[in-house]
Order: C-alpha cells, then structure tokens, then sequence
C-alpha cells in the first residue's frame, strides 16, 4: 500500500511510527511528544542536526501525519486479517496445533474431534520450525534440481548441434566408402565384361580356322568326286590299278566341332556371389568397433571406428552422461555378456596405454583405477613398465614388448588373457565371476594410435 519505505516515517528519537509530528525549519520532522521531551532540558535545538530553533512551537507536519495515520491503518487491517487467519473457520478458536498427520494447523476442538483425535499434534511454534526446515530442505533439492536441469538444457543445446555435425560427418564417410565400393564393383564389372570380350575373340579366332580348315577339305573332297567320276568310266583294269590311292583319297580328316561356343556358365553361374565373396576377401572387418559417443574429448578416433590418438587439443562435443570426462579412456560399441571374444590392437609406438575390458556400471565422470575391484581389468604400458592392474599392479617381465596385443575373453568362464600374437604366448590372466556386460576398454594419452587390427572375412555355404 504504501510507497515510502517504514523507515522514512519513523521518529529519529522514539524510532516509532510518527504521532502528531511536528516539523523544523531545518527540515526535520519528530513526535511533538518526543521533542518536547527533548527540549525539557531547556536547550531548544534540533536533536538530530543540533541547529537551535526559535521558542516558538514548531507546526504541525500535516501531510506526514496523515501517511502515518494511513500507514498504522493499514498495519491494524493487516493484523485483524492475521487475526482471522490463525482462527479455525469451523470452529472460530485460535489455531494453537499441527496435525503431523493430515499436515495441517487445527484448534483445540478439532483436535477433540474424530477426525484428528487418534492424530499426533504439535505446539504450532514447534511444527513452524519442523515445517522450516523441511521446506529449506526441499528448497535446497529444488535448486540443486534445478541446477541440474539448466545444465541438461545446455547440454541439450549441445547436444542438437553436435547431432548435425555427425550427421553430415557420418554422411561423409558413408558416401566415401560407398563410392570406394562403387569402384571396386565396376573394376570388377570392367575385368568380368574384359574376360567375355577376350573369350569371344578367341572363339571367334576358332571358328575361323575351323572353317578354314573345312573349305580346304571340302575342295579335297570335290577332287576326290571328280577323279572317282572319271575311273569309274574308264577300263575296269585301270580302276583296279589305281583302287587304292583313290579309296585313300576319298578318306578325310573327321571335324571336332565341339567346345567352340561361348563358355556363358563360367562368367554367370552365381555371378553376384562370387563377385560379393572377391570384394569381401579384400575388405577389412574388425570384430570390435570403438564408441564415439563414449569417447573422451581428447580422444580423436579414425573414420572407421578401429583406431584412437590422444591430442591436448579436446574436440568439441556435448557432455553427454556415456562420455567419459575425466580421463582419456573410451570403449567399445557392443556390449558383451555372453561367449567367446578376441580382438588384436596394434601398439606400435605407443607407450602410454591400457587394454581390456571394463564393466557396463563403470563412473565416467570421476577417475578411478582401472582394476578389477573398480570393474576393470586391463594390461598397463606407462614410464617403461608393463604390468597387470591388479592391486597391487603386478610387473610382467617380456624378453621384447609385444607390438600387438590379443584380448581374449572367455565370459562365461570368467577369464580374461592377454596374448603375443607374435607367437601365441599368454602374457596374463585374470579370473573373476561376471555379473554383468563387459566393453572393450581402451586408454592412451599418446599422440601415437592405438589400432584394432581386422580379421579376415569366410564365407560359409549352410547346406539344408
């Protein structure tokens, strides 16, 4: 109601509302009561600015007069509704309990009634403070929700623009690879349509001496008429004589005609399968793909999933709860709960990493050990030592670092070997009860990659 604030029309002596104030030439107003209290000591000066002021009686301050008048009011309505707020509605006494029940104030008669009478109550003053500090509580989870949710949405916001940069970059390498087997399919085309061109022009080439060959005969052979023509009219002494060489004459060579067309089974029967099964011997497939959304951010892996380096220069992407925020550790797309598995990594010249597999409930945003009690179970090579993460990390002593390494897992047996595949050595095991699925796990914070090596692709007929 009012505009000034409370303080503005309080007496500077009696520091309470102002009643019947009076006001000074030096602009200072005070309680005529207060003043006169004031000027009893026979000093007749401001009590605030100390200016003295004439014997005369100060005039009235008419105008705040009536806004504290107003204000006192409006303060006695306020308290009358407060009044009538602490009532019960039903009853008209005074709401003195807290029904810790119904979570309501009641009065002493709803409290005798059969609503509330087996009902615990408190003093109102005691369940006001209970009440304070459960809403403080619930203040307090409110904001952290709120926090939370306000980092969602920047999240969110992150989220919607990184889902269209990979969009286009997965539309990229996509149309990449595709136009990589466009190329393979016509060199292929190209070869196979080269093969039936060169065989027509051989079988043409055949043909032609096969026809060469039968004009000669067939001009042999008319000689051969004519000249039987001829003796059969002569003596019969003459035919007699000249029998032989005649009859021998009359003998030609017998004409193969067989295998001079088109071999037409040997570039179509199952066409598309053999043509599938060359490309597929000369493309690499990898048994184990790596997660980028799992990556973290200083992570940079290869178009095709099989590789990862390490750059101090973090990537732009969203802080999404797969992630992992705080150490350069990503994991693989398949989750694996059942059966046999292996993959080979490369290490080459990297010399700072871990390898193996990692649980499904694994943090990612704190960092931990990478050891079996924290759902990990890996090989480290760090500082020119290589070791088991066990607790304690065990040193493993090798003649020559492996420059691969085969991760072998038996889930079902609870085993997890890490192999030379240089010649099939174990270099460890761990043994441990799954629980639940396991990802391929890896680590470096080297500028040098870590490679997934492929394996190669059999095609197997299913006989029925």
């Amino acid at each position: 109601m009012m505009s000034l604030p409370e303080e503005d029309l309080t007496c500077p002596v009696c520091c309470d509302i102002f009643k019947d104030p009076v006001l000074l030439s030096c602009s200072h107003s005070f309680c005529r009561k207060c003043l006169k209290h004031c000027w009893e000591t026979g000093i007749r000066e401001c009590p605030v600015c100390r200016k003295r002021r004439p014997k005369s009686d100060p005039p009235s301050n008419l105008a705040l007069k009536n806004v504290c008048e107003a204000l006192q009011e409006f303060k006695r309505k306020n308290s009358e509704q407060l009044e009538d707020k602490m009532k019960c509605n039903q009853h008209g006494e005074k709401l003195k309990l807290f029904c810790l029940v119904d979570k309501q104030p009641l009065c002493v008669v709803c409290q005798s009634s059969r609503q509330h009478k087996s009902h615990d109550c408190l003093p109102v003053e005691e369940a006001l403070l209970d009440c304070k500090d459960q809403l403080a509580t619930s203040l307090k989870s409110l904001q952290d929700k709120l926090r939370n949710l306000e980092r969602l949405h920047r999240t969110s916001v992150d989220m919607f623009q990184y889902i269209k940069s990979q969009t286009l970059e997965t539309e990229k390498i996509i149309k990449s690879q595709f136009e990589q087997l466009h190329e393979a399919l016509c060199h292929e085309e190209s070869a196979r349509l080269a093969a039936v061109k060169k065989e027509e022009e051989e079988k043409i080439a055949a043909v032609k001496v096969k026809m060469k060959e039968i004009s000669a005969e067939a001009l042999s052979a008319s000689e051969a008429i004519a000249v039987i023509q001829r003796q059969l009219k002569e003596d019969e002494m003459a035919l007699l004589k000249n029998f032989k060489v005649t009859q021998d004459r009359s003998k030609g060579p017998a004409f193969d005609m067989s295998g001079l067309l088109m071999d037409v089974t040997k570039h179509l029967s199952n066409l598309k399968y053999r043509v599938l099964e060359k490309i597929l011997y000369n493309i690499d497939y990898t048994l184990v793909t790596l997660d980028p959304n799992t990556a973290h951010p200083c992570l940079i892996l290869s178009d095709d999933l099989t590789s990862l380096h390490y750059s101090k220069q973090p990537g732009c992407c969203p802080d999404n709860p797969e992630r992992f925020h705080m150490s350069a550790e990503v994991v693989g797309t398949t989750a694996l709960d059942s059966g046999r598995h292996h993959w080979i990594v490369e290490t080459g010249s990297n010399h700072d990493w871990l390898l193996g597999v990692s649980s499904l409930s694994v943090p990612r945003n704190t960092e931990i050990s990478a050891r079996p009690e924290n759902g990990f179970w890996t090989l480290c090579f760090r500082d020119g030592e290589f070791k088991a993460m066990t607790l304690p990390p065990t040193l493993l002593t090798v003649s020559e670092m492996p420059k691969q390494v085969k991760v072998q897992l038996d889930y079902n047996k609870g085993m997890v070997s890490f192999i030379d595949p240089a010649d099939n050595t174990l270099i460890y095991s761990f043994r441990e009860t799954f629980t639940e699925p396991l990802f391929p796990y890896f680590y470096t914070q080297s500028s040098q990659p870590l490679r997934i090596l492929p394996e190669k692709v059999l095609i197997a007929m299913l006989r029925q």
